[in-house]
């Protein structure tokens, strides 16, 4: 392969590998999004005191991140493939840019 057609193959690479980086923070913005939404419920229902004791504040943590561990696993399958993904492809451009003479690399 001639050093022209290598450094077009690094760049559809370098593209395809930000494509992959974006689907992933797609999925993270998603899930932000959700738990957003959910904020609301996640506070006590309740206002003021109840025969002197306050409200307990790690509650909320506590159902957030219950909430957050829940979306999250609903899409760890997809947010594993795309790391393992990302990690494929990290490899492969390290190693084009091994082969790659460095003058070739900073034009």
């Amino acid at each position: 392969m001639s050093c022209p057609d290598r450094r077009a193959q690094l760049f559809r690479m370098e593209e395809a590998r930000r494509q992959t980086q974006r689907q992933l923070d797609v999925i993270d913005r998603q899930i932000i999004r959700r738990m957003t939404a959910l904020i609301p419920q996640l506070k006590p229902q309740r206002t003021g005191y109840r025969r002197g004791k306050a409200p307990d504040p790690g509650m909320f943590l506590e159902r957030y991140r219950s909430n957050l561990a829940a979306i999250t696993l609903e899409r760890q399958h997809e947010i594993d493939a795309l790391s393992r993904k990302l990690a494929r492809q990290d490899a492969a451009i390290a190693a084009l840019r091994a082969r790659l003479p460095l003058d070739l690399l900073r034009a």
